[in-house]
């Protein structure tokens, strides 16, 4: 057996070398968040972390030795997002509404540390980016139980932004009163009027009077300056605490699946790695004034083997009873299928614009605590 100064020393030179290793590693990790900041990408991608630990347990044979492995890579993942987030203080997201609502809420949690700035239309945060006031846009673009946002849609068809992450906001909707109101005391609710209609049923058993509001967020505002028991609003837990409210009632929504789709957009267009969770692709398209060029179209699209997840039209402004659709497909679109496809679609289209490729993850793992 080796003698215990002998070994430490070996020990030191293995750690000489992991410590250029952690630098080099390091010095990658800030590339990466480089682009993620170009691209308005979150810190937190849990399907490359997966895909790190999965090939990390791959490369140790030992088996007594595996599991330390593991806990050594989270450690060193951990590190590696700490950096990023310091990193990307500086980066500037657009959202439109105020301080509470949901828009705001989902900036929060996909980008902490980053600054949020408010506007009051989603053209206006979107031109934001494009002049360069900001670095990304967070927008929703489609509710579970209102459907399309269409003034999205169509910012997508006709502006010069990319779309480069697409992230799910499960939406509860909670009844807010003031400290010390019970829900017996309740006798108004007030919020935007899609809120009212998702809570509809709780409102018509509690016979409560609607009042409707700008948005969910100044509700709950204005039910604090009230300081009225009988008042109440219906919005996040969030608002809750930013208006020093109390949450009288949870979860008072009719559909508790109730979720809304929010795309990131930024000026560089970013194509999805292939790692981790499927990539998707959205584009626009319109489709020329021939019999069957629509149908053409998107049979181009299947043969090439994309799955079309969704598809819609959306009347274009200038030209009366012309539409331009938007398509959403699981697939590479930058790949060879993905290439051939877009040249094969040109002979059934007049304009043709990738709108995206991103990965289409669910907010419960987005919003992970760092």
């Amino acid at each position: 057996m080796k003698d215990l100064k002998d070994l430490r020393k070996e020990i030191t030179e293995v750690d000489n070398k992991m410590a250029e290793l952690f630098v080099r590693r390091m010095e990658l990790v800030h590339d990466v968040a480089l682009y993620k900041m170009e691209n308005g990408l979150p810190v937190l991608d849990p399907g490359r972390e997966t895909e790190v630990l999965e090939n990390g347990a791959a490369r140790v044979e030992n088996k007594a030795l595996r599991s330390y492995y593991i806990n050594f890579l989270k450690e060193v993942m951990a590190e590696s997002r700490r950096y990023q987030t310091s990193m990307m203080e500086g980066l500037k997201v657009a959202y439109c509404g105020t301080e509470g609502a949901f828009a705001h809420i989902a900036s929060c949690h996909l980008f902490p540390t980053a600054e949020k700035v408010a506007f009051s239309s989603f053209k206006k945060a979107y031109d934001a980016v494009e002049s360069g006031i900001c670095d990304c846009a967070l927008l929703p673009v489609e509710n579970s139980f209102a459907g399309d946002v269409d003034q999205v849609n169509d910012l997508m068809f006709s502006g010069n932004l990319h779309v480069n992450g697409m992230y799910e906001l499960p939406v509860t909707h909670d009844l807010l009163g003031i400290p010390g109101a019970a829900i017996d005391d309740i006798k108004t609710v007030v919020s935007h009027p899609q809120a009212l209609s998702q809570c509809s049923t709780f409102i018509k058993e509690r016979g409560l009077i609607e009042k409707e509001y700008s948005n969910t967020a100044l509700a709950a505002e204005y039910v604090k300056k009230t300081g009225d028991k009988t008042v109440a609003a219906i919005g996040s837990a969030e608002s809750a605490k930013l208006f020093g409210l109390s949450v009288v009632a949870r979860s008072i929504n009719d559909d508790r699946a109730n979720t809304t789709r929010f795309a990131v957009f930024s000026r560089v267009e970013g194509h999805s790695e292939k790692s981790g969770s499927e990539p998707y692709f959205s584009l626009v398209f319109t489709a020329r004034n021939e019999a069957g060029s629509l149908a053409n179209a998107l049979t181009i699209i299947g043969r090439h083997g994309f799955n079309i997840r969704t598809l819609r039209s959306r009347p274009m402004k200038e030209l009366m009873w012309q539409y331009y659709f938007y398509v959403e497909a699981a697939g590479d679109i930058y790949g060879e299928e993905g290439i051939a496809c877009i040249e094969e679609m040109k002979e059934s289209c007049d304009k043709i614009k990738i709108v995206g490729s991103f990965k289409n993850l669910h907010a419960q793992k987005v919003y992970e605590e760092e």
